[in-house]
């Protein structure tokens, strides 16, 4: 039986990361890439899909505590048995030139007999390596893959059932360190690395890289929580930020919606933007932001959502049927088909991060008002077009009202910059018509006047969390009672026990697909958003707190969650619920804020 998606937390080297267990087991790594082969895959199958347990022997349970050291993600697991207490530190050190995964046994109090289980399964457990000793070490290889196993000081190790066991007692004060290293087969064994020094060089690392969040309302633990989870879900060679670690984790348990979210999408790129420069991490968003120009670079007709880390453009889908998937939700997927669908939204979503950065001062890059000029020349021809709109429906185009407000977005940044920076040029008068034929277009075709709402696409009854994001971006004053009633209605027909569905999928045959799916979190922060927005105050520091309860015990939120079963869904940690919270404690406490 799996653990619940909740159960997990997090260590990452800002290259890629895994995800551990309450049981002290890793379940989920992708090596050397978030987006690499998984190496430990008992997430979405068995423990002969790989995994490395670390724990008292014969506790087959969860820890009685873990917690991460204060404003870093080095995590410490302990364990209180009858014979006496241990402590299991992870962490994977920031990367010099391999991946390492550092797991460091130490004993508390009395003497207890420990057990490390590695299995390596290469290829999302699909590979089983080759496992030799060499010079004291134990190395596995398979294609191009090879990982470097060994304790210091050295403990014994046997191989059994294609798993390599290790069994050793500490007692009070003493501690016994395991070293994970990957590298491509082909190459020689990378350096050695200390793990008591990497671990002092991770927690003086983290913590400063927090002390920068300029954050000091309420709540500050989980606002700087959920930066360091950003930071981690960052693949810093490029800047690129991947929307969440995991692939297929189900957003309805046995159910069929199960994506790959280890890619960028362009969708989350205002809002991450907006968190990291509000907060005080400059260098990061600006790294976001030269991310997001390299990877639209090009023909603006081949505009797409998401890309890879590096801004790569083929993410081909496909099944991996030897996976069981998650709690039996299959298919399990990796890429993701919906890299070639029509979003209108994203050319908004770009012209707003570009704007952003601009007014925030950021460094100028000289290609990027030619960029721009050319994404609204592509946009002014062909923004009547149906699309497949912000949440990727499998259902078929339509004229979505987001999209829509998004091209109005597109629009009006590109005209604000004209007026803003003279050096600019460009086609203003054309810009404001389309910018005034859009804003009209929807307000008439959009717009259900009987029931005072906003809908989802033209000439529908139904309704979309993301019109909660129309005042936001300025499309209407937040007092408009066309605003007030949108927020209203959404929170009435899409609310689920007080949090908020994307949309309806209740025989609504927009999506495409069978089943159903849990309340979506960030727009349950839009929901937040909106209320403050629109005088709600009060009601919106409610939702705010209620929201920031869900997360689970080290702070970590996953995509989506079922108030009924009490439990996470969908991908985790998911960039874009913890974003969601970052913007939302800034606009309801940041003006609460000593100094």
């Amino acid at each position: 039986m799996h653990p619940r998606i909740e159960d997990y937390a997090l260590i990452g080297d800002e290259q890629t990361a895994a995800l551990v267990g309450t049981d002290g087991s890793i379940d989920w790594l992708c090596l050397p890439r978030f987006d690499s082969g998984a190496c430990f895959a008992r997430l979405l199958g068995d423990e002969d899909n790989g995994h490395w347990r670390i724990a008292p022997q014969g506790e087959d349970g969860p820890c009685t505590r873990r917690a991460y050291r204060r404003d870093t993600l080095v995590l410490d697991t302990e364990w209180e048995t009858p014979d006496g207490a241990i402590r299991v530190t992870d962490l994977m050190p920031q990367r010099d030139q391999a991946p390492d995964v550092v797991r460091i046994v130490e004993g508390l109090r009395g003497r207890v007999t420990v057990r490390s289980a590695l299995r390596l399964r290469f290829d999302y457990g699909w590979v089983i390596p080759w496992m030799r000793r060499v010079d004291g070490h134990r190395v596995a290889i398979a294609g191009p893959d090879a990982v470097w196993f060994r304790s210091e000081p050295e403990v014994r190790t046997w191989g059994e059932d294609f798993t390599t066991y290790a069994e050793f007692t500490v007692a009070e004060g003493e501690s016994v360190a395991f070293v994970l290293t990957w590298h491509p087969s082909h190459e020689t064994r990378p350096p050695l690395t200390d793990p008591w020094e990497a671990l002092r060089v991770s927690v003086d690392d983290w913590r400063q890289w927090a002390a920068r969040c300029r954050y000091d309302g309420p709540h500050r633990d989980a606002v700087v929580r959920s930066l360091i989870t950003l930071k981690a879900l960052t693949y810093t060679p490029t800047g690129g930020i991947v929307a969440a670690l995991t692939t297929s984790l189900p957003e309805e348990l046995g159910g069929i919606r199960n994506w790959d979210y280890r890619y960028c999408w362009l969708r989350d790129s205002t809002l991450t933007l907006g968190a990291l420069l509000a907060a005080g991490y400059e260098e990061e968003a600006e790294a976001w932001r030269n991310w997001l120009l390299r990877a639209v670079a090009g023909d603006p007709a081949d505009l797409q959502i998401m890309y890879g880390l590096a801004g790569e453009r083929r993410l081909l889908e496909c099944e991996l049927p030897w996976l069981s998937g998650y709690g039996g939700s299959t298919p399990v997927r990796i890429g993701n088909g919906a890299v070639d669908q029509l979003q209108l939204d994203v050319y908004g979503e770009v012209m707003d991060s570009l704007s952003l950065a601009r007014t925030a001062g950021m460094s100028p890059k000289p290609h990027m008002w030619s960029l721009q000029c050319a994404l609204m020349n592509w946009l002014s021809e062909n923004w009547r077009q149906p699309d497949e709109g912000l949440w990727e429906v499998r259902g078929g185009r339509r004229q979505f009202v987001h999209s829509k407000v998004m091209v109005w977005v597109a629009a009006d940044r590109a005209v604000r910059a004209l007026e803003q920076y003279p050096k600019l040029s460009g086609d203003l008068e054309g810009w404001r018509a389309l910018r005034d034929e859009v804003h009209r277009e929807v307000c008439e075709k959009g717009y259900d006047p009987r029931r005072n709402t906003f809908t989802q696409y033209y000439g529908s009854a139904d309704l979309d969390a993301a019109l909660l994001l129309i005042p936001r971006v300025g499309f209407l004053p937040p007092d408009d009672p066309r605003i007030v009633g949108t927020v209203d209605a959404i929170r009435d027909e899409l609310g689920h026990s007080g949090l908020v569905r994307r949309y309806s999928t209740d025989g609504a045959p927009v999506d495409g697909l069978t089943g159903d799916e849990g309340a979506f979190l960030a727009c349950s922060f839009w929901l937040a958003d909106a209320l403050h927005l629109t005088g709600r105050t009060e009601e919106a520091r409610e939702l705010f707190e209620r929201l920031v309860g869900l997360a689970n015990d080290v702070g970590l939120l996953a995509e989506e969650y079922d108030p009924v079963a009490g439990r996470h869904l969908g991908n985790f940690p998911q960039a874009f619920s913890h974003i969601g919270l970052v913007n939302t404690a800034l606009a309801l406490f940041g003006g609460e804020q000593a100094g």
